[in-house]
């Protein structure tokens, strides 16, 4: 997900204008609610969201004031916050943050430790209407903790039909020949972990969070089992010196399928208008492929991701907190989140709608479930996976062990 600055504007939607709430900053409870949230004043609300999600959300919230006219006056404000780095922004005012704030799914555990998340009262009315990762996504353990909003946050392959047909995506090898016969690039970016995570996940080795919720385990180093952690490096490096491989980031992708330079790259729904736009008839778009490792064939793995809605439990109107985050996330505005934003849907009618299932980046990613997991590591897997893999995309220049770069990796990865 694209990084946007905390708070880089704010729009306010005035409905109402007679009054002023005051959040105190007390921690509500089921008790308080009914007799902080009253038929009469208004009810003040303060929303992040992503800055490109103003428009939508100014529909939504109108929608929702226009649902419960004559129980209450609002004033619900629209600021827009990152939701990648919703958490970081909460946790140095908490009491002071939104009542409703739109969070990836990976700083969960945070939240709720924090505090800053209250069991979601009608859990089982909303794990009922929504697909069962983003379920998981939004709980620890069996509690569910925030609303599904988004199930679109992964990746998968884009190729162009002009030169690969539905079995030739099948295998990475395949498309790889494919590319350099024709003086074209298949394209991946290994300076990114949350990338790289393709080749290790599906082999057996492991990698993910201690029971401390901070700290990682990493077995990618292993010598033991069908695949070591040297075979998916060999086979890194195997790829990386291929004709028709390019290492590159979005950016590199996406000017390259423009230029006509790239005929098939893993990237995610972010592009999916720039690539249909510049590959017309010859857009396509699938699960990631198999490639070679220890002489199999292995499925490439992927990172799952989800959006969901948060409501604080500082909030000064946490009733109605309540009711906005489930309106946000219901059917309906999942259906117009898709139509102007064309991300994908969490909740199941909405995800089997048929302009969803027509939205063939949306249908890969929904293929490419079965091979995903939740993003779940903590903050000292990102750079040193990013640091060996750039090393193996450049070919290991220097020769040195495989196994001795495996081993610091994992070292670093797992660090108290």
């Amino acid at each position: 997900m694209k990084k946007i600055d905390a708070l880089l504007f704010i729009t306010v939607f005035t409905i109402s204008l007679t009054g002023c709430g005051k959040n105190t900053g007390e921690k509500l409870t089921p008790d308080t609610l009914s007799a902080n949230n009253t038929d009469s004043g208004t009810v003040n609300l303060r929303l992040w969201g992503a800055a490109e999600d103003e428009a939508l959300l100014s529909q939504i919230i109108d929608s929702f004031v226009a649902e419960y006219q004559g129980q209450a006056e609002f004033n619900i404000t629209f600021e827009a916050q990152g939701e990648s780095t919703c958490k970081d922004v909460l946790m140095t005012d908490l009491e002071g943050g939104a009542d409703v704030f739109t969070f990836a799914d990976d700083q969960l555990n945070t939240l709720v430790a924090s505090g800053a998340l209250e069991p979601v009262k009608n859990a089982d009315a909303i794990k009922a209407e929504n697909l069962a990762g983003a379920v998981e996504a939004a709980s620890i353990g069996d509690t569910l903790y925030a609303y599904p909003l988004t199930a679109d946050n992964g990746y998968f392959l884009y190729y162009n039909k002009k030169y690969l047909t539905s079995q030739d995506v099948e295998a990475l090898d395949r498309i790889l020949e494919t590319a350099a016969e024709n003086g074209k690039k298949v394209t991946m970016d290994w300076s990114s972990a949350w990338y790289v995570y393709s080749f290790f996940g599906n082999t057996g080795l492991e990698v993910g969070l201690n029971n401390d919720g901070i700290t990682n385990y990493c077995t990618w180093n292993s010598t033991d089992g069908d695949i070591t952690g040297v075979d998916v490096a060999q086979a890194m490096l195997d790829i990386a010196k291929n004709p028709g491989f390019s290492n590159t980031d979005d950016s590199g992708f996406l000017s390259g399928v423009q230029d006509g330079s790239v005929i098939a790259g893993i990237s995610g729904v972010w592009n999916s208008v720039a690539v249909e736009e510049a590959w017309g008839e010859d857009y396509g778009a699938v699960k990631l492929p198999t490639y070679t490792c220890a002489g199999e064939q292995v499925q490439m793995a992927s990172f799952s991701g989800y959006k969901l809605i948060g409501v604080n439990a500082y909030s000064g109107n946490y009733e109605w907190a309540c009711k906005l985050a489930e309106w946000i996330s219901n059917e309906q505005n999942q259906r117009l989140r898709f139509a102007l934003r064309g991300q994908g849907p969490s909740n199941i009618n909405a995800s089997a709608s048929a302009e969803v299932q027509e939205s063939l980046a949306i249908s890969a990613l929904i293929e490419q479930s079965d091979y995903a997991r939740l993003q779940r590591v903590g903050d000292t897997f990102w750079d040193p996976v990013a640091e060996f893999a750039k090393n193996m995309a450049a070919g290991n220049a220097a020769g040195d062990s495989l196994q001795d770069q495996l081993d610091k990796m994992a070292e670093k990865v797992t660090k108290q």
